[in-house]
């Protein structure tokens, strides 16, 4: 594998209850919305995009947060866990003021000389903070509820959950670049790029998990990031001489993409770093108003008129 991934780009989830999902990462959280769009194959939907100060690729966690939708089951073939980077001195602060908001939280525990609490959002997906030693140089958003000090500085790794390594971990090497980190017990770690906090995935085999169900309160695909346009279609050649069935690229307006499945059944995309999410808007108001594709522009009335409204922070 000659192209080699720097990192994750985002993580996309589904969710219930726009409103609800916004107040979490918002206002819990202390997210930047990015962009309030829709998902374009059901534009009748909200795709909100959640990252740092200007949704730098690295920083995303992105919803389709339906009005109402089925549970889903956390399980074999999916992204498990989605964990975000913070501060090294923050991890005490932040299960103080989850808990204040009513958020149940695990007891903090020390893995690979890393502190890490976890805790679910209100569809019970399972999410994670943790504190790397070496700390995280990236810039935060800065809210009244999560001062930057103590602020998310964009995703530090997720948990893929499959029931055999072999095949799963030789597709995250050679298919993506990544190298072998380490192995703790039944979790094996990668790296991207420099290995640190944004370019990290945990493989935990498990062949007696269930299998995972797709919907409500779980992860639909992890993005990896690629720079720009000539390499990801290089990139699409190199994964379908592998073998892979692999989407046609896809103008997603703020990014490309294509898709695929490793081995185990996790959604994987390959998302470009470029165009960014200032194209539309400017950097200060990002976020504030609905923004459609210029396909979807003609339809903008009926769109808007079948989303439930929003209430976001200044």
């Amino acid at each position: 594998m000659a192209i080699r991934t720097s990192g994750l780009h985002h993580v996309t989830a589904i969710g219930e209850n726009p409103q609800r999902n916004a107040d979490f990462y918002l206002r819990t959280l202390g997210l930047r919305l990015v962009k309030t769009t829709v998902n374009f194959d059901v534009p009748s939907v909200y795709h909100l995009y959640y990252g740092d100060t200007a949704g730098k690729p690295g920083s995303l966690m992105t919803f389709f947060p339906w009005e109402t939708v089925e549970a889903g089951r956390i399980g074999s073939g999916q992204a498990t866990t989605t964990a975000f980077s913070v501060p090294t001195h923050s991890i005490g602060w932040w299960k103080q003021h989850l808990e204040s908001a009513g958020v149940e939280t695990t007891r903090v525990t020390n893995r690979d000389e890393e502190d890490v609490l976890g805790f679910r959002d209100p569809d019970g997906l399972e999410l994670a903070l943790v504190a790397h030693p070496q700390g995280d140089p990236r810039d935060p958003w800065d809210t009244p509820s999560v001062p930057a000090e103590h602020a998310v500085r964009g995703l530090h790794s997720v948990t893929m959950t499959v029931a055999r390594e072999a095949d799963t971990a030789d597709l995250l090497v050679d298919g993506l670049g990544l190298r072998f980190h380490h192995q703790d017990g039944d979790r094996i770690r990668f790296a991207a790029g420099d290995g640190g906090p944004g370019a990290l995935v945990d493989v935990r085999v498990d062949p007696s998990a269930p299998e995972g169900f797709v919907a409500g309160g779980t992860v639909h695909h992890v993005a990896w990031r690629t720079p720009d346009d000539a390499t990801q279609k290089q990139w699409r050649e190199e994964l379908i001489d592998r073998g892979l069935e692999v989407t046609e690229i896809r103008d997603r307006q703020y990014f490309k993409s294509l898709y695929f499945r490793e081995p185990g059944g996790v959604l994987l995309e390959i998302a470009t770093d470029e165009p960014g999410f200032d194209i539309d808007e400017p950097l200060l108001e990002l976020g504030r108003e609905l923004k459609l594709p210029p396909w979807l522009e003609p339809t903008r009335e009926d769109i808007q008129n079948s989303l439930p409204a929003l209430d976001l922070p200044e």
